[in-house]
């Protein structure tokens, strides 16, 4: 594959976008692709560049801030680059003045574009003193964003910004942090001995001392008894900063291993910036088993978890950020704890996995089908937390189960699922999962119970599915539960995962496998009000999935699974297609052989048409049919899933069809004739 990537800042400058590019240009020549890098000259290149070529424009530095340079070369110029280069797709690195040319540039080639988000320009305009200036940079950045094939975002903040620019085609890509460099046995002693003379605690940050990052806001902490401060960074706001941080001890630029042993000597890490699209540090600090307090906005939102791993304080609240630190510092065994949890909570999140999904968004925008180590029948890759791609991590080896259970409510009950099913009963992605397991399984058949009912909650699978599932001796349970405890009126996200967590960990230590599933919504106006829940219920599953060694199916990483056309006609299960989606997608996830190529074909053969008009449904006959009935048993003290029970309480043989079965006949059955092929 021959990549062009685009980069509105480069070497010898290194700051998070840097990073990230050199990150990407090793792995493609790790996996034999042709890179070709475009960005502004602004200096000598001593640092490899992992057999990529580069293209330097002349450029001018940013008033005020002459690290970031303005390259001034047009879209043709750009255009002649990238035909010269034989240019397969276009990689925009935080795109905005050359990325918005390099758009222009792909679109005029028929190159697809993958724009890469990670920074928020029109924060960083209010910032340095023109926030005059933020409204025209926001409607740019949406533009260009909306113009791209696709836009990968770090964090479930980034989506939602971008979502509210209008930009649709989006996937949640992080980023990745090498846990063999960044790692708790680089701490130095004889560095700390230098640092803190007298044996105070170390507390610290790292990046760049610029505006958009506040840094001056550490005064908060920087008298704190038995505190010693420690700068580490550089940038135009150093010298302002030594005047306001006197008690603070700056080190200067650090990279390299220099910099994971003065990561590991810190005792706390400390990041205040409120404009941050990820935040690479705060995961550097996590691998070095060094504990976090981050302004509870913005990317730090996905990373740290209040009372695990670290603690977010209330963005501006210099007091509550105080009261932050000073608990971890005066508490040597929680800091301990919340450290270990730290390291715990980034395993599994290496540059090579995260690189791989980058090649497969490629792919993806190129039209490619991706074909996966899972698909071409090699072991999988081992647990891993928190990637997106329409999942997760694959199970950690090659397997089959025999004993199937299936977890949840209505969604995984099949609510809305009617597709080639008897009157009265539904199909559901489980279902059509389940079949999936039977059809490609080599050995024995595969028994499957489906413990799910209607408006259960959290609780409900806590106390009976999930022990239930256990007496029956499943080797593997699915867990798609939460969405209706999020939606209602009181609810704590984070204790609510937590609950699930020792529930799951639990199981997983009788050996059974775990497949986690993030609850969704549906996009529509009226679910804006329940989506910061369900954002941080699901970035606490994708924490459990790695620290229980669970699977993972992250719906929210593949918002084409969630298409408002894959929605039944009451608006809040899925229809016929919907079901189908997230079953491949799970099995995928699962290592299912062949689970792609399995679920075009299926596609192939159902007419979306019909899928479609389940859907259609006006407003008033929804009001009718859907809106009224519920709110009838909500004013009763009703749910629709009370007095009954799963329909499918024990493990029964999934029944794969045969070869001498005439095609037009051909019944597909799990159990009771719910799923057929006529």
């Amino acid at each position: 594959m021959k990549v062009v990537l685009l980069a509105e800042s480069f070497l010898p400058h290194m700051n998070g976008v840097t990073h990230s590019l050199l990150q990407a240009l090793r792995h493609l020549e790790r996996r034999g692709h042709d890179a070709l890098v475009i960005a502004p000259r602004s200096g000598p290149i001593d640092h490899t560049l992992y057999g990529a070529r580069s293209v330097l424009l002349p450029s001018v530095p940013l008033p005020s801030y002459p690290d970031v340079r303005v390259t001034l070369a047009g879209a043709h110029r750009l255009a002649e680059v990238m035909h010269a280069h034989g240019a397969e797709v276009v990689h925009l690195a935080s795109p905005f003045v050359l990325g918005w040319r390099g758009v222009l540039a792909a679109e005029s080639l028929g190159i697809p574009s993958v724009a890469v988000y990670q920074t928020d320009i029109p924060s960083y305009a209010e910032r340095y003193g023109v926030p005059g200036a933020a409204p025209a940079l926001t409607r740019h950045l949406g533009r260009l964003h909306r113009r791209a094939t696709l836009t990968l975002a770090p964090s479930s903040s980034a989506v939602e910004r971008l979502e509210s620019l209008g930009v649709d085609r989006l996937r949640l890509w992080r980023r990745g942090v090498d846990t063999e460099r960044f790692a708790p046995d680089r701490r130095d002693e004889g560095r700390r001995r230098e640092w803190a003379p007298n044996g105070e605690i170390l507390v610290g940050y790292v990046g760049r001392l610029a505006p958009e990052k506040q840094v001056e806001d550490l005064r908060a902490i920087a008298t704190l008894p038995g505190v010693r401060l420690i700068v580490i960074g550089d940038g135009p706001s150093r010298l302002q900063l030594e005047r306001v941080l006197p008690e603070a001890r700056f080190t200067g630029f650090l990279g390299g291993d220099e910099l994971a042993r003065a990561m590991a000597s810190l005792d706390v890490f400390v990041h205040p910036g409120e404009s941050e699209t990820f935040c690479q540090t705060v995961q550097e600090a996590m691998a070095s088993g060094v504990p976090v307090v981050a302004t509870g906005r913005g990317g730090p939102l996905d990373l740290v978890q209040n009372s695990v791993n670290g603690w977010l304080y209330r963005p501006g609240d210099l007091d509550d950020l105080r009261d932050r630190v000073r608990d971890l510092t005066g508490d040597d065994a929680k800091r301990r704890a919340f450290g270990e949890r730290a390291r715990q909570s980034v395993a599994g999140r290496g540059w090579d996995r995260l690189g791989d999904e980058l090649i497969g968004h490629y792919e993806s925008v190129m039209g490619h089908a991706t074909v996966t180590a899972t698909d071409a029948e090699a072991p999988p890759s081992p647990v891993q937390d928190q990637g997106p791609v329409a999942s997760a991590p694959p199970a950690p080896a090659p397997r089959r189960w025999s004993r199937y259970v299936a977890v949840g409510d209505s969604l995984t009950e099949g609510l809305c699922d009617t597709s080639r099913a008897p009157a009265g009963e539904y199909r559901g992605w489980a279902d059509r999962l389940a079949m999936l397991l039977a059809v490609t399984s080599r050995d024995a058949p595969v028994g499957y119970a489906n413990l799910a009912v209607r408006s259960r909650k959290v609780r409900d699978a806590i106390d009976v599915q999930l022990p239930e599932a256990a007496a029956l001796g499943a080797d593997l349970v699915s867990v798609l539960i939460g969405a209706n405890d999020l939606v209602g009126r009181r609810v704590d996200p984070e204790r609510l995962a937590l609950d699930l967590g020792a529930a799951v960990s639990r199981l997983r230590s009788t050996g059974c496998d775990v497949l986690l599933v993030t609850p969704f919504l549906p996009r529509r106006p009226v679910t804006r009000f329940y989506r910061q829940r369900f954002r941080t219920y699901n970035a606490r599953l994708r924490e459990l999935a790695a620290a229980t060694g669970s699977m993972l199916l992250d719906v929210e990483a593949d918002p084409e699974l969630i298409d408002l056309e894959r929605w039944a006609e009451d608006r809040v299960h899925l229809n016929a297609a919907g079901h189908r989606g997230i079953a491949y997608a799970a099995a995928r996830v699962l290592g299912v052989r062949h689970a792609s190529v399995l679920g075009e074909l299926e596609h192939a053969v159902h007419d979306q048409e019909e899928d479609l008009g389940l859907t259609a449904v006006g407003d008033a006959e929804w009001l009718v049919r859907h809106a009224v009935p519920w709110l009838r048993r909500r004013l009763a003290g009703r749910a629709a899933g009370d007095g009954r029970t799963p329909k499918r309480a024990q493990l029964v043989p999934v029944i794969v069809p045969t070869a001498d079965r005439e095609p037009r006949k051909t019944q597909l059955v799990t159990v009771q004739g719910t799923v057929t092929r006529e």
